[in-house]
């Protein structure tokens, strides 16, 4: 995405700054001089955006680290294996000992998670605590997890597929039909910056790369091991991440918390931000810093 025609529409867009590392250009944002080192993660097809209502009341909790993850808004594509879950983990890992920060508390949205935790088990890592919101843990049940990843990765490979992908995504009532399968109702400004998103073919192109690349198969195993508290948050109107998976999760951590909300969908961050900001707060200030 060309940072310099979206700068003037975009969240925070003063705090941004561009950071090499990893082998990929970051798009970072920070914000609070002090309390613990927080690292909040997006999803899978959209960017650090998702956190613009938190990011400013979050800073006056803790020192906040927004990214958009390779492929994703205005970072670059990794390449390689970098846009499979451990390449994004290690990549990500690279950025934060660029900026020469030790993370304290993850907070991180639906594959984001899956990125924290495994950031956390490949390097070795000692946070106080990760906190899932809506978090893409485990492999999707049924058949969307057999035939996801396969489908992504020939979409992916295919030429032209993203420009066609942001075109169709850009069509009158596609937007609302996309955010419908999140369960999420979202503010105008909300399905406007998802319109600028999806309308982009270098976001569509990594989308549909990190989609491709995915794998979940080992993470039930990942989670056995996290020795943290690891905090769940999740809507109960969830429809791209069966909220059941949370109660399958709570079964494989050692230390897991689990908070349910109804009402709310996958972005429940975006939903209800003054009640999500309140959550994670009580989280931060509980954590054994």
């Amino acid at each position: 995405m060309d940072w310099q025609a979206h700068r003037p529409t975009w969240p925070h867009a003063e705090r941004s700054r561009f950071v090499q590392a990893g082998g990929v250009r970051w798009h970072v944002q920070q914000a609070g001089p002090l309390g613990p080192r927080v690292l909040l993660i997006h999803g899978t097809g959209a960017s650090g955006h998702t956190w613009r209502d938190l990011l400013e009341p979050l800073a006056e909790h803790a020192q906040v680290w927004v990214v958009d993850l390779p492929g994703h808004g205005f970072s670059s594509l990794a390449s390689g294996n970098g846009m499979s879950l451990p390449g994004m983990a290690a990549s990500l890992h690279a950025l934060m000992q660029s900026l020469a920060v030790t993370v304290d508390v993850f907070i991180a949205h639906s594959a984001g998670a899956a990125i924290a935790a495994q950031m956390v088990i490949d390097q070795q890592l000692t946070p106080q605590a990760l906190i899932g919101i809506n978090p893409a843990w485990l492999p999707l049940p049924g058949l969307a997890g057999l035939l996801f990843p396969p489908a992504a990765k020939l979409l992916a490979l295919t030429p032209f597929v993203p420009q066609w992908f942001a075109k169709q995504a850009s069509a009158p009532g596609m937007l609302e039909k996309l955010l419908d399968g999140t369960g999420s109702v979202l503010n105008e400004t909300g399905k406007a910056l998802y319109a600028e998103l999806v309308a982009d073919p270098e976001h569509a192109q990594g989308a549909l790369k990190m989609m491709a690349a995915w794998d979940l198969s080992q993470g039930a195993r990942t989670l056995g091991q996290l020795r943290f508290p690891v905090h769940m948050l999740v809507g109960e109107r969830d429809r791209a991440v069966p909220p059941a998976q949370a109660q399958l999760a709570m079964g494989l951590l050692a230390d897991g918390h689990l908070e349910s909300w109804a009402g709310f969908g996958h972005l429940v961050h975006e939903e209800a931000p003054t009640q999500c900001v309140q959550y994670l707060a009580t989280r931060l200030s509980t954590t054994s810093l």
